[in-house]
C-alpha cells in the first residue's frame, strides 16, 4: 500500500473494447487476454487492475432509471425526449459546441463506464485502503483518443483534493507500443489472477453486456422500459435498418400503438439527420443511442488496425470476440446491489446523484487550434 507522501497507488481499468481488440492482434480468448494484460501491468508496478465493465453496471442501471423518469415527465417539459446518451465524448464535444443549448438538455446525463470507474476507484476502493483519491493515480485503456477529454473535463476534478476521477487514459494502441518498449509479447506471458473492486466478489473471467459493442444502452434502457412503463416483457430486440445499418430502429407496441419508438444512430453522417430532425420538431425517437464512430466503440480510433488485414475482416474478428464474453444483466452482476447499499447509501440517493451522473454545458466555439473547449 501507498505510504504516505510516497509513491501512489497505482490502479489500471481496461474496457471490454480494447481487451477485444488485444486478443484479436494477439489470437487469444478475451478471458487469457485479461489475465495475460494483469500480468503484464503488475510487472511494470501497477498495484490493481479493473475491468470497466463492472463499472458499466452502474451506468446502465442509471441510465435505465432516468429514462423512466424523464418518460414519465415528459408531459411537463418539451425537453424530456429524445434521451441521447452521452458515454460518446466525440458526440458530447459535437453537441456542446455545434447546438449547445439546444442539445445539451436531451443528453443523458448518467457517467459513461470510465467516469463511473473514476468514482468508484477515487471514492469507495480509496475509503478501502483507508487513502485519500490524490493517493491513488487511476489510468484507463480506452478505444478511443476522445476519452483523454472526457477524462479532463472540469466536471471529473476534485477541487478538494485537487485529483481526477482518472488521472491518464491510454488507448489500445499506446498499451501495444508499451508491451513493444518493454519486450513483451502478450501472448507469453503467464496469466495473473484478475482482481475485483468487491472484497466479497472474485473476479474469475471477464463479463460484458448483451446489445453490441458500445455498451448496450439502447437494448438495456428498452427492455427495462418496456417492463417498467407498460408491463411487457421483451426478450429479444429486433432492429430495423434504416437508410444505413449505422441507423436502425427498435418500436414496442401494445394495442397497435406504438408506445416506444428507440434507435441507434453512429457515425457523423446519421449524427447530423438525427439532430436536423430534433431541431425540426419531427424527432418520433423517445431515446437514441448516439455514438460518434460508424459502427461504434470497437472501431474506435484507438483501437489496432493490422495493415495486412482488410479493416471488415479485423473488426468482424473484434466483433466475435467483444460477444464471446458472458454476459449477464446489470442488476445481477455481483456486488452491484451491495454496493448501492454500502457505498451509496441506495438507489435514487443524493450520493448517487453525485458519484454517478453529471451535467453538459452549451460550449461557445474556440477561436483557434482544434475548437475543443471543454
Amino acid at each position: 500500500m501507498a505510504a504516505p507522501g510516497q509513491q501512489r497507488l497505482v490502479v489500471v481499468s481496461v474496457s471490454p473494447q480494447s481487451r477485444a481488440s488485444l486478443a484479436a492482434h494477439f489470437e487469444l480468448n478475451p478471458a487469457d487476454t485479461a489475465r495475460k494484460l494483469t500480468a503484464f501491468f503488475k510487472k511494470i508496478g501497477v498495484h490493481r487492475v479493473f475491468d470497466t465493465s463492472f463499472s458499466r453496471n452502474f451506468s446502465l442501471l442509471e441510465s435505465q432509471r432516468e429514462f423512466v423518469q424523464r418518460f414519465r415527465g415528459q408531459a411537463d417539459s418539451a425537453q424530456a425526449l429524445p434521451v441521447l446518451t452521452s458515454v460518446c465524448p466525440g458526440w458530447v464535444c459535437y453537441a456542446e459546441k455545434t447546438h449547445g443549448s439546444f442539445l445539451v438538455p436531451h443528453l443523458s446525463s448518467a457517467r459513461s463506464p470510465q467516469q463511473v470507474m473514476g468514482s468508484l476507484v477515487k471514492d469507495f476502493f480509496a475509503q478501502q485502503q483507508h487513502l485519500t483519491p490524490d493517493r491513488i493515480y487511476h489510468v484507463t485503456v480506452m478505444p478511443c483518443y476522445d476519452k483523454k477529454l472526457e477524462a479532463s473535463r472540469p466536471d471529473f476534478f476534485s477541487q478538494e483534493y485537487q485529483t481526477r476521477d482518472v488521472d491518464c487514459v491510454i488507448t489500445t494502441g499506446e498499451v501495444l507500443k508499451l508491451l513493444e518498449e518493454e519486450g513483451v509479447s502478450l501472448s507469453d506471458l503467464e496469466p495473473a489472477p484478475l482482481d475485483s473492486l468487491c472484497s466479497s466478489v472474485s473476479a474469475q473471467e471477464p463479463s460484458s453486456h448483451r446489445g453490441g459493442g458500445s455498451g448496450g444502452y439502447l437494448e438495456h434502457v428498452f427492455q427495462h422500459a418496456a417492463r417498467e412503463l407498460f408491463g411487457i416483457h421483451v426478450d429479444k430486440v429486433t432492429y430495423r435498418p434504416l437508410r444505413n445499418k449505422d441507423f436502425q430502429e427498435v418500436t414496442l407496441e401494445k394495442e397497435g400503438r406504438v408506445v416506444l419508438h428507440f434507435a441507434a444512430a453512429y457515425g457523423f453522417r446519421n449524427i447530423q439527420n438525427l439532430v436536423q430532425k430534433i431541431k425540426r420538431g419531427r424527432c418520433p425517437y423517445h431515446y437514441v443511442e448516439v455514438m460518434a464512430c460508424p459502427t461504434g466503440c470497437l472501431n474506435g480510433g484507438g483501437q489496432l488496425k493490422d495493415p495486412s488485414t482488410p479493416r471488415k475482416e479485423l473488426l468482424q474478428r473484434v466483433e466475435t470476440l467483444y460477444s464471446s464474453v458472458r454476459t449477464q444483466a446489470p442488476e445481477d452482476a455481483p456486488g452491484v446491489r451491495e454496493l448501492y447499499r454500502a457505498w451509496l447509501q441506495g438507489e435514487g440517493s443524493e450520493r448517487a446523484g453525485r458519484l454517478l451522473h453529471t451535467s453538459y454545458h452549451a460550449v461557445e466555439k474556440a477561436s483557434s487550434g482544434l475548437g475543443i473547449r471543454w
